[in-house]
Order: C-alpha cells, then sequence, then structure tokens
C-alpha cells in the first residue's frame, strides 16, 4: 500500500506541478479548485482500496510480466498525453489566454470529476484483477468479473477515466485542453477494443459475459 501511494503522490505532484509551471504563476483559482478535487478523490480512493481490495495496490504497482505487445505501445502514448494535458491547459488559460471558459463551467467540472472518481473507486473495490497493463493473470487464478460497474458495462475504468477529462477542460477554463481529452478518449477506445479481442480469446468466460454486457463503455450509447 506504501509504496503505490507514494507512486502516486508523485505522479500527482508531477502533473499539478506542469500545471502551474505553464501557466507561469501559483495565483490560479481554478487550478486550486482541480488540486483540491484530486487530493480529496484520492484520499478516499486510497481508504477505500485499503479497507476492501488492499492486494491490489500491490497489483498495480508496477507492469509485470505478460502485458501484451500492444499495450506496451499504448501506454507510453496515454502517459505523453496525461503529462501533456496540464501543460496545454496552463498554456491555454492562463500564460497567453487563447481561451477563457466561464467561471460557472468550474461546477459541472467538479460534477464529472467527482463522478469519474466514484465510479473508478466502485471498480477498485470491486476487481481484485486490476492491473495496469492487460495480460491474462494466470497465476492469480484470473476470473471475468460481472458484479458492480462490471454489470453495466464490460469496461468501468477506462468510462471513470473519461468522464473525468470531461470535466478537466471545464474546472481549468481550457477550451484548448479538450484536444487533450479526446487524445485519451481516443487511446481508451482503441485499448478497449484490444483488451476486449484478448480477453473474448483468452480467458475463459469472458465471451458469454460479453454477451450479457453489450455496453463496452457507456451505457446505451456506446
Amino acid at each position: 500500500m506504501l509504496r503505490r501511494a507514494l507512486q502516486i503522490i508523485i505522479t500527482f505532484g508531477i502533473w499539478a506541478g506542469l500545471l502551474f509551471i505553464a501557466a507561469g504563476t501559483w495565483d490560479w483559482p481554478r487550478a486550486w479548485i482541480l488540486v483540491g478535487l484530486m487530493v480529496l478523490t484520492l484520499a478516499v480512493n486510497f481508504v477505500l482500496v485499503a479497507r476492501f481490495n488492499p492486494r491490489i495496490a500491490e497489483a498495480r504497482s508496477k507492469v509485470r510480466k505478460g502485458t501484451k505487445g500492444w499495450d506496451k505501445v499504448l501506454m507510453p502514448v496515454y502517459a505523453f498525453f496525461y503529462l501533456a494535458f496540464p501543460v496545454l491547459a496552463g498554456l491555454d488559460a492562463v500564460r497567453f489566454g487563447w481561451t477563457s471558459l466561464p467561471d460557472a463551467l468550474v461546477y459541472p467540472g467538479a460534477f464529472l470529476y467527482i463522478m469519474g472518481a466514484a465510479l473508478i473507486d466502485w471498480v477498485l473495490v470491486t476487481n481484485p484483477f486490476l492491473e495496469q497493463t492487460v495480460r491474462i493473470q494466470t497465476e492469480r487464478g484470473h476470473k471475468v468479473v460481472t458484479t458492480g460497474p462490471y454489470a453495466l458495462v464490460r469496461h468501468p475504468m477506462y468510462c471513470g477515466l473519461m468522464i473525468q477529462y470531461l470535466g478537466l477542460p471545464l474546472l481549468l477554463g481550457s477550451a484548448w485542453s479538450l484536444l487533450g481529452t479526446l487524445a485519451v478518449i481516443a487511446i481508451f477506445a482503441v485499448r478497449t477494443a484490444k483488451e476486449d479481442k484478448t480477453l473474448e480469446a483468452e480467458l475463459e468466460g469472458y465471451a458469454d459475459y460479453k454477451q450479457k454486457t453489450k455496453w463496452r463503455l457507456l451505457m446505451g450509447v456506446w
């Protein structure tokens, strides 16, 4: 738990640091609102995982042998856009002022961010096989998870992250950062398609689960 917590804290620190460095100032109230929400949701995340699914912290602490080759390509691409997002938002909303979204959009942005975090927490306490990368975890007795959010969509973790990314430009007031959101959504779309094919071919019971849970990411839409 401690190692995973340190990883998350360091990653969060880098992301937030890039946000303010790109802005060129600490005087950015909307960014501080986001940072506060991130600290709050991460704290809730840690408590829930420690209480209900502590083994997942160790499982998600590193990339493991057996990770699919295509995922080894996609994850660095995602990492690039993850770190590019705060840079683009800071340059846009503060340093150069290319765009400026109304302050009132902070509220729907915060709502989306919290809803995405809540869904991610639900996933983390439900799925004991949730790792950073896609692989068949034969040594852990990998089984299909069909309860909780997995009864609604097949990839609820990505759904939660996408909802959060939709809220970020509204919170920060940066229209240009929507490009980063779209890039991340595109990456998740590709990843879920690849993951679906892998699990259907290699994980017993996934084909039947796929027939019962029709929606990949968004109920009634996708």
